[in-house]
């Protein structure tokens, strides 16, 4: 068996197991957080409506052409998303860690939106 494949498979069941006790409303919704090898991806949700209503990526940090390391850059992600939630009325949120260990660049992006305003 492909050993990736194991992990992923390992992730989803954790991530089950975590969404069966995280749900997001409109006044405190779930920030999501998705990483990939390159990007990191995070979005408020509002499970009452199935609905995304911020949503923030590495890819809109690194448009500058400044290439940064990727710690740096998620945590300008959690800057960044706290930011737009902040602007929309949304002060506090529930973490979704989506079955990643709360380390690197998880870690540094629930810091960055922390220090932004975001209560998490």
């Amino acid at each position: 068996m492909n050993p990736r494949k194991k992990l992923n498979d390992v992730r989803a069941r954790r991530t089950t197991r975590n969404r069966a006790k995280i749900f997001g409303t409109a006044k405190q919704p779930r920030l999501a957080v998705s990483r990939s090898n390159r990007f990191i991806y995070a979005q408020l949700i509002d499970d009452e409506k199935s609905h995304t209503l911020v949503h923030a990526s590495g890819k809109e940090v690194m448009k500058g052409g400044k290439a940064l390391p990727k710690s740096q850059a998620s945590k300008l992600v959690g800057e960044l998303i706290a930011k737009r939630a902040v602007e929309k009325g949304i002060k506090s949120a529930v973490f979704d860690r989506r079955g990643y260990k709360y380390h690197g660049r998880v870690k540094a992006l629930a810091d960055g939106a922390r220090a932004a305003g975001l209560k998490i």
